[in-house]
């Protein structure tokens, strides 16, 4: 794995040059930044420099939002929050906005609440929606609005918090997984924290302000004093100085490698280019996904790919639709089921996304996924795919769907071993492509972004 120590801060998150611009730098842009994207999606961005490719998807926005609601009403009207799983995997293979989907996904893990406490689909809707509002917006905002959330109110018990019994979970939250991180916040802190937010509670599914349970009384929080309400609480919070550094350190091993930590050298302009620009989340991304680090070979195919990247990248690189309430369930079974994280910290990811029972469960779900008659790839079948990209020997085949599917290359061995695959036998040429689809996805090289 990358030695961050070793990495030159000021090189690290310099503006890559637009002359080492690939294919190959294009699609791991697409996985980070995403979920993937098709080879059409992939050309376009090798005709625009790196900097005009971050630009476009940050700047992305959906042309319409219509299907998008129209079938979270569907699902909302079931009561079911295991259909919510299958309605945001329906959304990240279809949207336009794969940036914002992807640090909703981030956020959805920072913040995390699960539907196995908060029952109510309605409410963890409502903040997956709050959550891609301000998902490359101001992380200022963001915590004032999820702080008052109704989901997170119930999942942290903030809801039952009285001045008569003050209820430390949210208080506790907020600085240690939330903003600071353990060691930048006393006891003490979170106490008088929670004091600030007694009164605040969920009624008819919104949040509302009970004044007669707020505690009125003098709190004194990192070394002020005052009758601070929960709104002045959560900005001493934003004010501390090490947020910035713990919240930058968390992107960069979201976005660029999963271990080790980052030092604190190398996160150090990130974090001051995040208080410059008042806690703009826009901000630090556009300077990560353009950095000479970000494209370099320490970092390109070294971190695991998460269960939705997994799956949903699969699907968005060879053009696939299938059925999506089959498809969230099996997510589960590769340990991440969207709306319900396994805990206040969310999932833990990189390394803990593998292991025996896992990679088993990432090979069923691509197995199930080539098998079933509602999986359409290009509209079709595989075959169609291939004449559509006009990829008509078993070398462009299997070059093709190396250059597109993997961030790291095939050993020629095995290149060539597919290359036979596709070559011989009997089966129908239909058959013989998703099974060496199967054979690519369940290698070491496909668990890799």
């Amino acid at each position: 794995m990358t030695i961050h120590a070793q990495i030159d801060p000021q090189w690290a998150w310099s503006p890559v040059q637009p002359d080492e611009w690939t294919l190959r730098k294009a699609a791991h842009l697409y996985r980070r930044g995403g979920f993937s994207a098709s080879a059409e999606q992939l050309s376009q961005a090798t005709r625009l420099t790196p900097h005009e490719a971050v630009r476009g998807l940050i700047e992305a926005t959906e042309e319409s939002t219509t299907q998008y609601e129209t079938l979270a009403n569907s699902v909302l009207a079931t009561g079911n929050a295991d259909n919510l799983t299958a309605w945001w995997m329906y959304r990240l293979l279809h949207t336009a906005a794969p940036l914002r989907e992807k640090l909703t996904l981030f956020w959805h893990g920072h913040f995390a609440t699960s539907a196995e406490k908060v029952t109510d689909s309605q409410l963890m809707y409502q903040q997956n929606v709050l959550l891609r509002e301000h998902a490359l917006g101001n992380f200022g905002a963001l915590l004032h609005e999820i702080s008052r959330d109704p989901a997170m109110l119930l999942y942290l018990d903030s809801a039952s918090n009285r001045k008569a019994h003050p209820n430390e979970n949210y208080a506790r939250e907020i600085m240690e997984l939330f903003c600071l991180g353990e060691g930048n916040y006393t006891e003490q802190d979170i106490r008088e924290l929670a004091r600030c937010f007694t009164g605040w509670e969920v009624r008819a599914k919104r949040f509302r302000f009970n004044r007669y349970q707020h505690d009125n009384g003098e709190k004194t929080i990192f070394g002020q004093t005052g009758d601070f309400s929960g709104d002045d609480g959560i900005d001493l919070v934003l004010a501390q100085p090490s947020g910035p550094e713990f919240l930058c350190t968390k992107l960069v091993k979201f976005f660029v490698a999963d271990e080790p930590s980052p030092s604190t050298e190398l996160i150090a302009p990130l974090a001051q280019e995040f208080r410059d620009s008042g806690l703009q989340i826009r901000s630090v991304i556009d300077r990560i996904l353009n950095s000479n680090y970000f494209f370099s070979e320490q970092v390109i195919g070294r971190k695991v790919r998460s269960p939705v990247e997994y799956a949903v990248g699969l699907l968005r690189t060879l053009e696939g639709s299938t059925n999506f309430y089959d498809l969230a369930a099996r997510l589960d079974d590769l340990g991440q089921k969207l709306f319900f994280p396994p805990n206040v910290k969310g999932w833990e990811g990189g390394r803990t996304w593998i292991n025996s029972s896992t990679l088993l469960a990432r090979a069923n779900l691509v197995r199930d996924l080539l098998d079933r008659e509602e999986t359409r790839f290009a509209g079709g079948g595989m075959v169609d795919l291939c004449d559509k990209h006009e990829l008509k020997s078993p070398a462009e085949v299997v070059d093709w769907l190396q250059a597109n599917l993997l961030a790291v290359e095939l050993s020629p061995d095995v290149r060539s071993g597919l290359v036979r695959k596709l070559e011989s036998g009997t089966e129908p040429r239909e058959r013989r492509l998703r099974q060496v689809v199967y054979l690519i996805c369940t290698m070491p090289e496909f668990q890799l972004s």
